[in-house]
């Protein structure tokens, strides 16, 4: 397989990747057992391949796996599931038939697969044992002989599909033509149609909005909204009002004076000129030159300015050399040696490290000694203060949610006995942002999920608060009514009246260009539009301005001097006439030639390898070999819907 994926043109590996990485799905079994449901009508058979199974809870484990990965593109669920779903069916298909074949993967097999795959394990090419094999499978989910059954079925997967592969021909005219394509030049000239030129054109009266609102009433409804009290406890607030008497923070300190050591240390700077990748014969140079900045730092040159001018070291350079405070063994051993030498300000000779060649200053120096509590007060009160304010800040908030579910309606006499924050929300939609949390669909979903009287868990918010809600009231959904949606129904009819408006005016320079013969200045002028003309661009590139050559086909296939459009880009109508096009150089074509076959051969085995996949599957399915029970299948589909 690995050698496969070395060699194969790179759509092909892409494919190859996308199977594989379904196969690999099936890993979930081991990760989840017993699957998400539990219920045996969820395990009914999808797809029988051969004498094996694949059931509804097996393909919901894989897709809630890649939810949870957020490997689903928003409000693509169904889409993926069926995707994902008829790429399993697919890969289990090609594993069958790559064990009717006869085809094999012997130990010799998966042991060179599992060097390429897991190189970690080989150390200078040593296998590190199996103990250690053991460890990094099962940070995976899974046992050895699991992880090297799914590997024998991606190895046999490829070794089935490489025949689909080697058969793809590129003839020289094919690539002639596709550099022909690729190399062909042109120039447009465009005019986009702005929707701000005929906003003033559009009006919307009364009683079109009301024949909107008539026609689509159903859509419009006013969502649910619910009314809460929130009771805060605010860590900020808590700090505050704690003190904590120096007696107690003088016996902290004298408990823990290990954490308030601070060991022999140096500050200090160094210019370094790297020896690292350099050639033997460079190293003389490059010591002569470390040589001579020390001289001139002797006569009196500026340490920081000779750094960031000539020294090599990327973290430190930029800063003038200055490396901050180090200690000891922090540093290579020659290093360290200089620099706890120094007394401060005293320079050091060129000293040679594996790294290059180093000149040091010291700019302070500090024995080993314990910080004096006056210095370490505040970091001690501060840190006391921080386990104090999130135990009692949890103690409140607990406290406040046991009342609250006793007494629901005494919120205000809760908050104000426990020294909390009270918040009152009125007539909110829980998706919209909220006071304390901004937007926060766990909270939005719990206060959706009670009833009136009912009491949030404890919730953590932003800036270190805890939240505990009681719901006060609901007011249900329901038909919006005409008056409060009018607004909203003017703006989505003014905006399609608005599109219509410029559709048509592109529609018309696009005719009027066209029956003056091609003359876009011409018309655009008399329309008050203006015409622009973007540098030339190939079939591969993009107009400026307008967006991918891909949209813009007739360019490349219409006779200079022809008008095309409107066309529609990233919701802007433009109206395009080809100016000029220049043709590719032939002269060139030997010098891309291998790179065009490479591309065409790729292209060409991707379609091989689609086709040679979808044959397997139809022809196992006509054999009876892949049995799609339809009604499963569907049931997948539509639990996945939306």
């Amino acid at each position: 397989m690995f050698d496969l994926f070395r060699s194969r043109a790179k759509a092909v590996r892409i494919f190859l990747g996308a199977l594989l990485v379904l196969v690999a799905l099936s890993m979930v079994t081991y990760l989840v057992p017993g699957g998400f449901g539990g219920d045996r009508a969820q395990d009914q058979v999808v797809v029988e391949i051969g004498k094996e199974t694949l059931t509804f809870s097996e393909v919901q484990q894989r897709l809630e796996l890649a939810k949870r990965n957020r490997s689903v593109p928003p409000g693509s669920a169904a889409v993926f599931a069926q995707q994902m779903l008829d790429s399993l069916i697919s890969s289990r298909a090609l594993v069958y038939e790559a064990r009717r074949m006869g085809m094999t993967v012997s130990d010799a097999d998966v042991a060179n697969a599992l060097r390429a795959q897991l190189p970690q394990l080989f150390p200078n090419g040593q296998f590190a044992g199996t103990q250690a094999y053991a460890a990094t499978i099962e940070q995976m989910g899974m046992t050895i002989p699991q992880f090297e059954a799914e590997m024998r079925d991606e190895m046999l997967v490829s070794r089935l599909t490489g025949l689909a592969v080697d058969n793809a021909i590129v003839t020289p005219d094919e690539v002639a033509r596709e550099f022909q394509r690729r190399g062909q030049r042109v120039k447009l000239e465009y005019v986009e149609i702005h929707a701000d030129k005929f906003k003033d054109q559009v009006t919307v009266s009364p009683e079109e909005i009301r024949i909107y609102f008539n026609s689509v009433r159903a859509q419009y409804r006013t969502p649910e909204k619910r009314s809460f009290q929130m009771l805060v406890a605010d860590a900020a607030k808590i700090g505050q009002k704690i003190v904590i008497p120096d007696d107690q923070l003088r016996r902290m300190y004298d408990q823990n004076k290990d954490q308030f050591r601070i060991p022999e240390r140096v500050h200090v700077r160094h210019i370094l000129l790297k020896t690292t990748d350099k050639q033997p014969a460079e190293i003389p140079q490059i010591q002569a030159k470390a040589e001579d900045l020390l001289k001139q730092l002797k006569a009196g040159g500026n340490f920081e300015t000779l750094a960031r001018k000539y020294s090599e070291d990327p973290g430190s350079g930029a800063k003038g050399g200055d490396l901050g405070w180090i200690v000891r063994e922090q540093t290579v051993k020659a290093f360290e040696n200089a620099a706890f030498s120094l007394k401060p300000n005293e320079l050091s000779g060129v000293i040679k490290t594996e790294y290059g060649f180093h000149i040091l200053q010291v700019l302070e120096k500090q024995d080993a000694h314990v910080k004096p509590f006056e210095e370490v007060k505040d970091q001690i009160a501060e840190e006391r203060k921080k386990q104090q304010v999130y135990d009692i800040a949890q103690q409140l908030a607990d406290q406040a949610h046991d009342e609250l579910t006793k007494h629901p309606l005494q919120a205000a006499a809760i908050a104000s006995h426990l020294g909390l924050d009270l918040l009152s929300v009125n007539d909110v939609v829980a998706s919209q942002p909220l006071p304390v949390f901004g937007t926060n669909p766990d909270f939005g979903d719990a206060i959706s999920a009670l009833a009136v009287g009912g009491v949030t868990s404890v919730m953590t918010a932003p800036g270190d608060k805890l939240v505990v809600a009681v719901v006060t009231g609901v007011t249900a959904a329901r038909p919006a009514e005409f008056a409060e949606v009018e607004g909203q129904i003017r703006s989505v009819l003014a905006q399609l009246k608005l599109k219509d408006t410029v559709r048509r005016a592109a529609g018309d320079l696009a005719d009027k260009a066209k029956a003056e013969g091609g003359d876009l200045r011409k018309v655009a002028q008399q329309m008050g539009l203006e015409v622009k003309t973007p540098p030339d661009f190939g079939p591969e590139g993009a107009a400026e301005g307008i967006g991918p050559a891909s949209v813009l086909r007739p360019a490349f296939d219409q006779p200079v001097g022809s008008v095309f459009g409107p066309i529609l880009v990233g919701g802007r109508q433009f109206v395009c006439r080809v100016a000029e096009r220049v043709g590719a150089d032939m002269t060139r074509l030997e010098t891309q030639r291998a790179d065009i076959q490479a591309a065409l051969k790729e292209k060409k085995s991707q379609e091989q390898m689609e086709l040679f996949v979808d044959s397997i599957r139809s022809a196992l399915i006509r054999e009876g070999k892949v049995k799609i029970h339809q009604q499963v299948y569907d049931r997948v589909l539509a639990a996945n819907h939306g």
